[in-house]
């Protein structure tokens, strides 16, 4: 190896970045793990992630209707603040992109 130029790399050991043991209000999972929807706008998911681009993370929020399984509504920004979180999903409801039934 060393004639050629190589080096071992050694693995990266997991790093967990999800505190699940944190002091603030958790919300009920009023879908319980039941993604089947009979109707649009019956049932809708809400999520929050991420994507690294050249520039730097972009943080993603958007609303999906379990139904169409598409996103109805969503929002972007460059920073994950909580007071950003709160903002966005306040937007996310009351947004004209939002398909209502």
């Amino acid at each position: 190896m060393r004639e050629n130029g190589l080096k071992a790399r050694q693995k990266r050991q997991f790093k967990r970045t999800t505190d699940s043991h944190h002091a603030f209000p958790i919300a009920p999972n009023l879908n319980d793990q039941d993604f089947l929807a009979d109707r649009s706008n019956q049932k809708w998911n809400a999520d929050i992630s991420y994507v690294w681009t050249g520039e730097g993370w972009l943080y993603l929020a958007v609303i999906l209707d379990l139904f169409a399984r598409q996103v109805v509504a969503g929002r972007s920004a460059t920073g994950c603040t909580r007071s950003w979180r709160s903002r966005c999903c306040a937007r996310l409801w009351r947004s004209e992109d939002l398909v209502r039934g």
